[in-house]
């Protein structure tokens, strides 16, 4: 049997994934921070927030947050006991039901985007060109 060898990553590419690594950490730190002081978990909070750009079925909301299809209706049981949230028929396929911001989940959402100062603060550091370049560079590592 034939052992394959893991090829060598340079230094550069050591660094750029661990400063990566620690980015999303804080992110996710500050996120949950953020959460808790709305008295949500870290998954309700994300489900808010993505609710709040549009009502959105549950498989979907499930597949976006790369969890099993009844947590979801858990979560979305526990928003909609806060009023955060509500279930209503989809137009589209009255079979469907979509879970969708109330005006007032709309506000936790709002209020949570705005309290996350970790990313915003040191991009308005940057300008704008190298802002521009960070998304483009970002979004060339995800289509790879």
């Amino acid at each position: 049997m034939a052992t394959q060898k893991t090829p060598r990553i340079d230094p550069l590419t050591l660094e750029v994934v661990d400063l990566i690594g620690t980015v999303v950490a804080r992110y996710h730190e500050e996120y949950e921070e953020a959460a808790a002081e709305h008295a949500l978990t870290g998954a309700q909070a994300r489900l808010l927030s993505l609710l709040s750009l549009e009502p959105l079925p549950m498989r979907r909301l499930a597949q976006q947050l790369k969890c099993e299809p009844s947590n979801v209706t858990g979560i979305v049981d526990r928003l909609e006991a806060r009023g955060l949230v509500e279930r209503r028929p989809d137009p589209a396929d009255r079979r469907v039901k979509l879970a969708a911001a109330t005006e007032e989940g709309r506000q936790v959402a709002r209020s949570l985007r705005d309290s996350l100062n970790f990313a915003r603060e040191p991009l308005a550091g940057l300008s704008d060109d190298e802002r521009l370049s960070l998304r483009d560079l970002l979004r060339r590592m995800l289509e790879a």
